[in-house]
């Protein structure tokens, strides 16, 4: 697989049809990338992000990384030189977005690489505001020990498979026990936590292909809808019916 430098502008918007994909490359800025609407994926050699209107994802300078496309999506990127790293991050990771950092970020990616008093105004309050924005933990990092990468091949391909870590691990070839600790260890999360995340992930997908919260939640293996929109809740705060509602923007910070 080709991997490049990418020359061009690092700050722009992107409109992406639902399924397309950005091949493996890298910058020497800083980056975050913010879906104004649809969902958008990347993944790492670390693992893979989903981050869907009330989240964005910040992508350290000269990390090799991949985007795809979840329905019809408005990709806002936002470069910073490698001195503007406000939140320390030396990794990439899932950020809050409130209101007003959502319409910065909107903002500051149609000026482009514009350097005008104006500009660095705006970028100065980005600055201020991505301080701030809490880490949100929507993340599945990759798994390096083979056992533990059979497990997770097998939920990612099905997450709503309910079996327990124990019958998992019996197809897999693998002890509940192991596993467990591999979790720990590699994830520095449970099993349940780790599934909980994979669903959540899937369910983001499946919103922005349009399919009804009740299918969703099915298809992700929660027992009830309601117990899906509780979940989706805490995580995200908004219930999915609102997280799908394009037309108004200003709630994806609720």
């Amino acid at each position: 697989m080709s991997i490049s430098r990418h020359d061009g502008s690092v700050t722009a918007v992107h409109r992406l049809p639902g399924g397309s994909e950005v091949a493996p490359h890298w910058h020497d800025d800083h980056q975050i990338v913010y879906a104004g609407k649809g969902v958008l994926s990347v993944r790492t050699d670390g693992g893979s992000w989903v981050a869907p209107a009330t989240r964005a994802i910040w992508i350290p300078a000269r990390t090799v990384h991949r985007h795809r496309a979840h329905g019809a999506t408005d990709l806002h990127t936002i470069g910073l030189p490698v001195t503007a790293n406000p939140l320390g991050l030396r990794r990439p990771a899932v950020l809050r977005v409130s209101p007003l950092l959502r319409e910065l970020l909107l903002e500051c990616s149609r000026y482009g690489e514009t350097e005008t008093p104006q500009v660095r105004r705006l970028r100065a309050v980005l600055l201020d505001q991505l301080r701030s924005s809490p880490e949100q933990p929507v993340h599945l990092p990759s798994a390096r020990d083979p056992r533990l990468a059979a497990v997770c091949a097998v939920l990612e391909g099905e997450p709503g498979d309910g079996r327990t870590l124990a019958a998992l691990g019996a197809a897999t070839g693998a002890g509940e026990r192991t596993l467990s600790r591999l979790f720990r260890a590699e994830f520095g999360m449970t099993f349940p936590q780790w599934r909980t995340q994979l669903r959540l992930r899937q369910a983001l997908l499946l919103l922005a292909d349009d399919l009804p919260v009740t299918v969703v939640a099915h298809r992700c293996g929660w027992a009830s809808t309601s117990a899906f929109i509780d979940v989706f809740r805490a995580a995200f705060g908004h219930t999915p019916g609102t997280h799908r509602d394009d037309r108004n923007p200003a709630r994806a910070g609720e």
